[in-house]
């Protein structure tokens, strides 16, 4: 089996001589290490916390010159709701340590070891669902402990026309990506991240590839363990045959612009677990958003699945974020779903607004509104109010 996955991803790289980025959007570790999500020419209101460990930092640069490029960071989120049910807040924070080696003229080792951790009873992840609201209200942050979410080894083409990589992967740092889709710096809200139609599976064993068709269309396809657990990473997984398939077909500005000016078309597929805990799921999603001028995003994305594990069965979400000066981000959008097997229409809507203070710093306070929570019919309405903050050594 894993010869034959092997020669339907090299069948992919290598079908043509054009042109394909690498493979990472805004979550991704090579993303999280540049200042400014990517922009060119970011600007901050203060040199935090590089001006109180100036050593610290000047030794950072120093690998980074020699190739290895790490950070130590960071993030807490504490989250209100005015539910009727529930705990009505949970709180919790992330420490990560992550960076990349570029091992080779074309090759390279991205690794990420993170600790999740809740400071309630109810982590954030899931205040929503605990409120009766069928909503993944702060995505990722959970309590789930140590885990080893990237480890893998990407090899590049000398004139970037291909990227193959393989290891332990995170799917959601390329599968259905676009500039806010990132659950550290952008919208918390799971409506707002990966399409929530998408039964997209946790951090685990994976190859992935991608290649450039033309000058302006991609095309990325992934295989990985559809039965990943991070906490304790299994390389079994290729024997079992518990697999998720990804094929994405995209187009964009530019691929220096990959997920700044981005349409695309997602297929995937996931099997069926062997002891019956889940069954098999596919689905579509589609994506566009547009970076104009360097400023506005407005974007549109939608999905469907068969509904069996994925959190909708149906999803369409709309809205815009706004990059301001010192490259602040607000964010704005409003999504609606449908589940399988309940009855109604659930509509989320969600705002932001990212203070940028440093490099190192970011504060981000945000509103979320659930109207017909699909989970608390008593309820017509439910709101929840959160703070996150990023700290970057």
């Amino acid at each position: 089996m894993i010869r034959r996955i092997a020669l339907v991803l090299a069948a992919l790289v290598w079908a043509s001589g054009a042109v394909a980025q690498g493979l990472s959007g805004p979550s991704s570790v090579n993303a999280e290490l540049e200042p400014g999500d990517g922009l060119t020419d970011p600007q901050f209101r203060s040199d935090f916390p590089r001006n109180i460990a100036p050593g610290w930092f000047a030794w950072k640069d120093r690998l980074a010159e020699d190739g290895f490029r790490f950070n130590i960071d960071y993030l807490a989120l504490g989250q209100t709701t005015d539910a009727d049910l529930g705990a009505g807040e949970a709180a919790s924070g992330i420490a990560r340590f992550y960076g990349s080696w570029q091992a080779t003229e074309q090759g390279s080792l991205t690794f990420k070891v993170e600790h999740r951790h809740s400071y309630t009873d109810v982590a954030p992840q899931s205040l929503g669902l605990d409120g009766g609201a069928l909503s993944i209200t702060g995505t990722a942050f959970n309590d789930t402990g140590l885990l080893l979410t990237n480890l893998f080894w990407s090899q590049r083409a000398a004139d970037g026309s291909w990227t193959l990589q393989f290891g332990q992967i995170d799917v959601t740092d390329f599968v259905d990506i676009y500039g806010l889709v990132s659950p550290y710096s952008g919208f918390q809200n799971l409506s707002f991240n990966t399409n929530p139609t998408i039964n997209a599976p946790n951090p685990g064993l994976g190859l992935a590839g991608g290649v450039r068709l033309g000058n302006n269309f991609y095309a990325v396809a992934s295989v990985a363990d559809a039965n990943a657990d991070p906490s304790d990473p299994n390389f079994d997984v290729f024997s079992d045959g518990n697999l998720f398939k990804s094929l994405e077909l995209g187009y964009t500005s530019g691929f220096d612009r990959i997920y700044f000016d981005n349409i695309h078309l997602t297929l995937w597929h996931a099997d069926a677990a062997d002891d019956g805990s889940r069954a098999e799921d596919y689905g579509a999603a589609f994506s566009a958003a547009w970076f104009v001028g360097n400023q506005w995003m407005p974007f549109l994305r939608a999905g469907a699945a068969k509904g069996t594990a994925a959190l909708y069965d149906r999803s369409l979400s709309a809205g815009i974020g706004y990059y301001g000066r010192n490259t602040d981000l607000a964010g704005l959008g409003l999504n609606w779903a449908e589940a399988r097997g309940i009855d109604g229409d659930q509509f989320t809507l969600e705002a932001f607004y990212r203070f940028s203070i440093s490099p190192g710093l970011q504060i981000t306070p945000s509103v979320q509104f659930i109207s017909n929570p699909l989970l608390n019919p008593g309820q017509d309405n439910v709101a929840l109010f959160g703070l996150r903050t990023r700290l970057v050594f």
